[in-house]
């Protein structure tokens, strides 16, 4: 269909489209209130970390076939224990011979169930000066003895996404499937979650936005008191204000596309869309609900199905608190 690696070179086996169009994607996606499908955590994010940080061998091995969507692929960074503070991680490779013994698990992971290959974040150094300094990634394949994927876990949203429990004992992975440089993975963690984050922001301001037109339609249509919805100010009032809100959001988004297209969106601009727009999408949320009545509370309905896949995006790809923290970072220190 051509929706994968939109963005990926073409001498790779991708589209060899811009980061523009990879987004375009993205909204058509959520505009036909479709936020749950997991090809773009696959697509705008993992491929991303095989492209930039991959050696030629694993490009030629990986790239062909998640382009293709023959590979499926999974990045595991939260643990039991470690959300959104990744140097909280209890994964851990140590070195044998030329070879690493991966030990750990992950909870939370897209994909995590159908996944072929599974990005891995791990410590290598636990001795080191600060934890983010002993960091490394793994590409870990789904046959590799030792890797267990565990049960999907049952959500309250987003359904067409399976999220699943990782473990992994003794699991021996070669030299040849680190990702990148030994001791690098938190800073390549740190250059690839800007792009996570405005992934989410964008998704959530077109979700928003359908969202939005759902209800626009419905009250326009439903009658109380004689008329429609549409005809009472009040309801007219509540369409203005989230409309007005929409039209922020969407420029905000669209700017920090354009930065993230010239290389110069920051950590704390793309902490800022994710913050506002996921805020905005579960405020439009509730209110659009209201606006459905009690019908709105109805599974068949889909600003009921909207309602709860849009919960979860204030919690991954980083909390909103911890958006805070480091929007708050950058004005305190400068940094």
């Amino acid at each position: 269909m051509g929706i994968l690696g939109v963005d990926v070179p073409e001498e790779l086996g991708g589209v060899g489209g811009d980061y523009v169009s990879s987004n375009v994607v993205l909204e058509e996606q959520v505009y036909a209130n479709f936020p749950g499908p997991s090809f773009p955590i696959h697509n705008d994010v993992n491929i991303h970390y095989l492209v930039n940080y991959g050696s030629k061998e694993q490009i030629e091995r990986y790239i062909p076939g998640t382009v293709s969507g023959k590979i499926i692929t999974a990045i595991g960074m939260t643990e039991p224990s470690a959300g959104s503070d990744l140097q909280g991680i209890k994964t851990i490779a140590k070195k044998d011979g030329d070879d690493w013994i991966l030990n750990g698990s992950k909870v939370f992971i897209t994909n995590g169930y159908m996944c072929d290959l599974a990005i891995v974040v791990a410590i290598t150094d636990p001795n080191a000066k600060k934890l983010a300094h002993g960091i490394t990634l793994f590409l870990v394949d789904a046959d590799m003895p030792g890797f267990q994927k565990g049960r999907i876990l049952q959500k309250i949203g987003q359904k067409a996404i399976d999220t699943s429990e990782l473990f992994f004992e003794d699991v021996r992975i070669p030299q040849s499937n680190v990702l990148g440089e030994v001791n690098r993975g938190f800073y390549y963690l740190m250059e690839q979650l800007p792009r996570e984050r405005l992934t989410v922001a964008n998704l959530a301001n077109g979700h928003a936005e359908f969202m939005f037109e759902e209800t626009r339609n419905y009250v326009r249509e439903r009658k109380a008191f004689g008329k429609t919805l549409a005809n009472l100010q009040t309801v007219q009032h509540k369409l203005a204000e989230m409309k007005t809100e929409l039209c922020i959001g969407r420029a905000f988004v669209d700017q920090c596309i354009e930065l993230h297209s010239e290389g110069r969106l920051d950590s704390s601009t793309a902490s800022m869309a994710k913050y506002w727009c996921s805020e905005l999408e579960n405020k439009v949320a509730a209110q659009c609900l209201q606006l459905h009545g009690g019908w709105g509370y109805m599974w068949e309905y889909p600003i009921a199905r909207a309602f709860a896949d849009a919960r979860v995006q204030t919690i991954y790809a980083g909390s909103n608190e911890i958006m805070k923290e480091l929007i708050a970072r950058q004005i305190v220190t400068g940094k």
